[in-house]
């Protein structure tokens, strides 16, 4: 039976269990779903001095031989849940992959070594939930299963994937237990021996430890990249000692909210862009089907449409790609595929009761040759899934045609990044660029 928030107490301490009636009442409506006993089923741990509730550290309490929270930050931590803008058909790919281990540290988060590894256990999703006993295993009180899609991955595997939005606000969640366990350690190592703090001190200190490492301010403790790694080669570069930590201590270049993880690279000229964080490193891989053919999916709508600048500033970070005022072939494949051939594309009428008409299909393009000899590449643009069966190639296009007219385009799309392109950049650069290095793992998560 769940315990009764005392009325009157709000910002005070309230028990764990009135803590889980908070919080699963705040989050009933929320377009991410919850759990309802967040702070006291596994992995939640009050012993370890705090429980993660959606993307805020919640400190915990030992308060007269029981654990208790502040009631205020449960309510915060609900409110930004309830703010998070939920785009169910905007996913990342969060497994199976290969080589996953059993998560080294029970006590924190490591939600994607949690998620992989529960997903290549017999049963799959729910096999932990439905052991004997077990309560509803969560991740920072988000019942991640009922949003996990799982999609054909050839003709026997399958591909797990959540909601972008859900892979960041745990991701904020995995870097804010990161600083406030460093907070903790830095604490216990400098502090002088004094008596415990009484409950009362615990509880006004509570509200001010939050404030210091609570994701709602994920960039205080983080430096904007300001391209310190400019013009260097990611093979040289990933292999120095310690790159990783200088990496993680970086805000993403693309969203410049999230933490960096990742160093992102040309594959084609082999330079390093900058760090980014995970789900824009996703964000922006092509969706390879073979090593020369993507499919233009939906997530190019932000890349070419609604956050254009930002991912042309962000790609054109390669000397390569700037010098020549192009992108690497994938990229610019897809470009033309969306961009140069949108008028080419057909459109059939939408279903019974609504009006206008729809694009038909799914974009296809795939190419022959190479961009190492581009008199010879060829970029075919086709719609696959049409209803009706009726549409095939829509156009074939050189990939010197294709690199002309996306100059054009980027000079009148992005002014300031076609300003500084052109071939008076040329010094310096490999006099044959490296052929294009295809992921198509969908792996790519770790940094390097």
């Amino acid at each position: 039976m769940s315990e009764r928030v005392i009325p009157g107490r709000t910002g005070g301490l309230i028990t764990l269990g009135a803590a889980d009636a908070v919080w699963a009442g705040l989050t009933a409506g929320s377009a991410v779903p919850t759990v309802s006993a967040a702070l006291t089923c596994s992995p939640a741990d009050a012993r370890a001095g705090y429980v993660l509730l959606g993307g805020r550290v919640v400190a915990t309490v030992a308060d007269g031989g029981r654990w208790s929270v502040a009631e205020i930050e449960v309510r915060r931590a609900a409110a930004e849940l309830n703010a998070v803008e939920f785009d169910g058909q905007d996913l990342v790919r969060v497994g199976p992959f290969r080589g996953v281990q059993e998560p080294r540290r029970e006590g924190t988060l490591r939600w994607r070594e949690r998620i992989a590894w529960e997903l290549q256990e017999p049963g799959g999703p729910g096999r932990a939930a439905r052991r004997e006993g077990a309560g509803p295993y969560h991740l920072a009180g988000i019942d991640w299963r009922r949003i996990l899609v799982e999609q054909p991955h050839g003709r026997t595997a399958r591909t797990w994937w959540l909601p972008r939005s859900v892979v960041r606000l745990l991701d904020a969640a995995e870097h804010a237990e990161t600083r406030w366990l460093q907070a903790a350690r830095t604490r216990s190592e400098t502090a002088a021996v004094t008596e415990p703090p009484s409950h009362h001190d615990q509880a006004r200190a509570c509200e001010g430890r939050q404030q210091a490492t609570s994701p709602d301010r994920p960039t205080a403790a983080l430096r904007p990249y300001n391209g310190e790694l400019t013009g260097q080669l990611y093979s040289v570069l990933s292999r120095k000692h310690g790159i990783s930590g200088k990496v993680a201590g970086w805000t993403c270049t693309v969203c410049r909210t999230a933490p960096a993880a990742v160093l992102d690279h040309c594959h084609e000229h082999g330079y390093v862009r900058a760090p980014v964080c995970h789900s824009c490193n996703t964000q922006e891989r092509p969706d390879h089907l073979y090593s020369n053919d993507i499919r233009v999916a939906g997530h190019y709508l932000r890349l070419f449409d609604t956050h254009t600048a930002d991912w042309l500033r962000h790609w054109h970070r390669c000397p390569g790609c700037r010098a020549r005022t192009t992108l690497p072939l994938p990229h610019l494949a897809a470009w033309t595929a969306h961009i140069a051939c949108r008028p080419l594309r057909p459109t059939h009428p939408t279903p019974r009761g609504s009006r206008g008409r729809k694009p038909c299909g799914v974009l296809r393009v795939s190419w022959t040759g190479s961009q190492n000899a581009p008199r010879s590449c060829l970029l075919t643009v086709a719609v696959d899934f049409c209803p009706s069966g009726e549409h095939r190639v829509l156009a074939r296009i050189p990939y010197r045609e294709a690199a002309e007219k996306f100059g054009t385009w980027l000079a009148e799309t992005a002014p300031a990044v076609a300003a500084a392109a052109g071939p008076d950049r040329l010094d310096g650069l490999p006099t044959r660029i490296r052929p294009v290095i295809v992921d198509t793992s969908g792996e790519g998560l770790a940094l390097f």
